[in-house]
């Protein structure tokens, strides 16, 4: 059976997360039954990461197996007219080899966080930010953030229902760019790393806000990092900000 990679674009407010649930949409649930009005069968694919409700992707990744050998184009085009209305879109599908894996053959994952500093609610990007009132210092979250760059236990950055076998994860690079907006800030964090912990973005986005807020010294991080404690993390920030920006491979299937 033909196998096809599928680059994916979603708006994760109206799911419970990627993956198929019995009794909630999800981001896996509605591409697999839009395969299935192309081939009427079950259909089960596999992606490079799990987002949980709420998180968004500019550029998820995914394989499904078909029977029919479908021009990418064509595939991409038919699975985005059954998407409808779904906040869901391929945009690229490619042919790839039948052992070529979405989840194992990538070889990094990055993450976006969009932060607002702004007093006026936020409006068009409503659920695409997380949105705090308070000025932040830009080169403290900076300072705290290199504490984190490397191969570190990250026990206190992940959930405690966390899966993964070990907490010890190499972050391979956390950068904060700002950019200005009306009447306030945007703060934009790139993570990126061969994978990540459940809630690891997330906790330590939430931790960085209170460094630049001024409630955490940019040492207290490191301090955070060394007990390897879930208690000394700072607060989980909400998933509204969270994107996941893209995957990488060893040769990219949408490339060439």
């Amino acid at each position: 059976m033909p196998r096809y990679a599928l680059r994916i674009e979603y708006h994760g407010g109206p799911f419970a997360g990627w993956q198929r649930q019995a009794d909630q949409p999800s981001v896996q649930g509605v591409i697999e039954a839009a395969l299935a009005r192309l081939e009427p069968r079950a259909h089960s694919i596999a992606a490079a990461g799990r987002t949980d409700a709420g998180v968004h992707a500019l550029a998820q990744v995914a394989h499904c197996d078909l029977g029919k050998d479908w021009a990418p184009f064509r595939l991409a085009e038919a699975l985005n007219y059954h998407l409808r209305p779904h906040p869901v879109a391929i945009i690229e599908a490619a042919r790839v080899d039948d052992d070529w894996h979405a989840r194992f053959s990538a070889m990094e994952r990055r993450y976006l966080f969009r932060l607002l500093v702004r007093r006026a609610p936020a409006t068009h990007d409503r659920g695409l930010v997380w949105q705090v009132r308070q000025a932040l210092d830009l080169e403290a979250m900076r300072t705290g953030a290199a504490h984190l760059v490397g191969r570190h236990d990250f026990t206190t950055f992940r959930a405690v229902q966390c899966q993964a076998a070990s907490p010890v994860k190499t972050l391979d690079e956390i950068t904060i760019e700002e950019r200005d907006r009306a009447n306030g800030v945007e703060y934009r964090f790139h993570l990126r790393a061969r994978s990540f912990l459940h809630n690891q973005v997330r906790s330590i986005v939430g931790t960085l806000e209170r460094v630049g807020a001024g409630a955490w010294a940019p040492d207290d991080v490191r301090t955070a990092l060394a007990a390897r404690n879930r208690a000394a993390c700072g607060p989980v920030c909400p998933p509204g900000g969270l994107y996941l920006a893209g995957v990488g491979y060893p040769d990219d299937p949408f490339t060439g």
